[in-house]
């Protein structure tokens, strides 16, 4: 299971977040935070830190509130932010900076990653590429972050998202292109019909 007990009805409504490691040979430790909205699972954000503060977090959301428009005076709700509970996410820092933003804060259960399971599963599914290689830079690692990030959003399909992709979801093309399939599959099926009554005949 890896959806929170509120399920999403569409974008922007919950952002999960979370951060993961990389080492980059004679540097040391750096950490990925990312934004992902927990509707089309869309990677909003993400920034290479060398910290887990509170002000590494409040960064990569107010570059997802910028990327989104989630920052604009007519946003009638701004997303609820979903985190575990690491001592950045859990800083009074973080909650004063939520708190003017207007934006509300949900942990998950200590001891339960499942809450945030479309995160943990895009740390997985990115850190399977991306470790392929030993990076020596951190741009060299920002880099490769980018293009995965790029692939996850705009090619790579999701069976949870009806095969289609996290970009497609997000930015409303799924209902047009599932209804495209839809037409086309009927067509093949007539067609497929015709051919079998033509060798029966």
């Amino acid at each position: 299971m890896d959806e929170f007990t509120d399920k999403t009805t569409a974008i922007n409504q919950m952002w999960q977040t979370d951060f993961t490691y990389f080492k980059i040979i004679g540097w040391g430790w750096y950490y990925l935070s990312t934004i992902l909205d927990d509707y089309s699972r869309y990677i909003i954000a993400w920034k290479l830190c060398t910290n887990m503060q509170a002000e590494d977090v409040t960064s990569t959301i107010e570059l997802a509130l910028q990327a989104s428009g989630c920052d604009q005076a007519v946003v009638r709700h701004k997303p609820r932010l979903l985190s575990d509970n690491g001592s950045c996410y859990i800083s009074g820092d973080l909650a004063k900076w939520l708190t003017d933003q207007k934006m509300d804060h949900v942990r998950g259960a200590p001891f339960h990653p499942q809450t945030q399971g479309k995160i943990e599963r895009w740390h997985q599914t990115m850190k399977n590429r991306v470790l392929l290689e030993n990076y020596y830079l951190p741009g060299d690692l920002e880099q490769q972050i980018g293009a995965f990030v790029d692939y996850y959003n705009n090619q790579r399909y999701h069976e949870s998202l009806n095969n289609v992709t996290p970009a497609d979801v997000y930015f409303g093309r799924d209902k047009a292109i599932l209804r495209e399939r839809e037409k086309i599959k009927k067509l093949t099926i007539r067609q497929r019909r015709l051919q079998h009554q033509k060798q029966a005949a």
